[in-house]
Parts: C-alpha cells; structure tokens; sequence
C-alpha cells in the first residue's frame, strides 16, 4: 500500500511485524484503527487484500491504520495459539499505535478484522472498548466468536464456502445484529473490495 511504513516491535511471543499507513494529509489523524488478518495457519498476513482494504478504507476516514503480522506470520515470531496469544499480539501492536500518537491514546480504537481476525477482535473488545467495530465474513464456526456492540458493521459473502451465511446469521440474531449481505460473493470477496469499502464508508459516515 501507498504511504505505508513497517517496523519490528518487541512482541509477547518475541518480535512483531507492523504496518502503519496514516491519512494523505498532514493533519493529526481522528483516531486509531486496528486492523486483524485472516487465519495465519491458512496463509493470512498483514498483506491480505481485505484486511489491506479495511487498512485503506479506514485511512481514507482519517485514521492512522495499524496491522500487525500475529505470531508466526510473515516476519513476526512465535507460533500459532488459537487466538489467545494473538490477541495479546493485537493489544502489543495497539500499545505501539498508542505511544506513536499519544494524543490519541486514551481514545478508543476502531477493531476492524477478517475472517480469524473477527475472532481476535472480539477478544480485544473484552480488554479495549471500541469506538466501532468493523467484522468482514466473521469466524463463528471454528472458533466462539462472543456478542458485539449493536452498531457492528458485520459484512458477509452469501457464497462463502469457509464460514457459511446461515452461521453467521445464527449468531447474528441473539444479538439483533445487521449483516451486509454480498450476493453471490465468498469469503474472500474476489473482485468486490472497492463495494466493500464503499459500504463501509458509507455506513460509517451515517
């Protein structure tokens, strides 16, 4: 991605990977974005397109958009821990965002994440309070995703072959949760990321 910086961080599980992009003005950012990718036993990284297209959507608004490679992917240390570990790498990687912009760190974050990522972001949600939170194709069959806020943004591909539609409505449900529905789109929401960063924007903006 454009304007995007990376560094290496002392991590809980040893060093952690980090990108950081920040708005094209030169004006302090509103706030903190957080961003999760998807299942890193399964090839997720920072680099995935959609959580690439959450870092994007989210610089676009004006914040400073932080993602994290969790233990084990791309240069970050540590091996795979069912999501508890890598929430403790969310948090680490949150505090570094933190200590970049302390007039920003008492406010709360934004918890955006894909498929695994939604899952790690539930977690954090237990420790940080969000602003918002912003769930693409939510992990709830493998793993118990736990109840969000009432103005989650849950988006979903009514093809997705990974985490199933009806699933996610069956968690959605209790919780009188919206899901933006894709039509004929799957889990990875080929060719339809600009849609999903305009849907966003759009209901973040309302």
């Amino acid at each position: 991605m454009r304007g995007e910086s990376r560094t290496m961080i002392a991590g809980p599980a040893g060093a952690l990977e980090i990108a950081l992009n920040l708005p094209a003005d030169s004006g302090d950012p509103r706030g903190l974005a957080l961003v999760a990718h998807p299942l890193p036993t399964e090839g997720g990284t920072l680099d995935n397109k959609v959580a690439q297209t959450l870092a994007r959507t989210f610089t676009a608004l004006g914040y400073a958009s932080v993602r994290f490679n969790m233990r084990g992917a791309g240069k970050s240390e540590g091996s795979f821990d069912e999501g508890r570990g890598e929430t403790d790498d969310a948090l680490a990687a949150l505090a570094y965002a933190r200590g970049r912009f302390p007039s920003l760190a008492t406010r709360p974050p934004v918890l955006a994440g894909f498929s695994f990522g939604t899952f790690v972001q539930t977690r954090v949600a237990k420790t940080v309070t969000p602003e918002r939170m912003v769930l693409i194709a939510p992990a709830v069959m493998r793993f118990e995703a736990a109840p969000v806020p009432e103005d989650t943004i849950v988006v979903h591909g009514e093809e997705d072959d990974i985490v199933t539609l009806d699933a996610v409505l069956a968690w959605a449900r209790p919780q009188h949760l919206p899901v933006l529905v894709f039509p004929g789109c799957g889990h990875f929401f080929h060719g339809r990321l600009m849609q999903v960063q305009r849907a966003i924007t759009g209901m973040w903006r309302r």
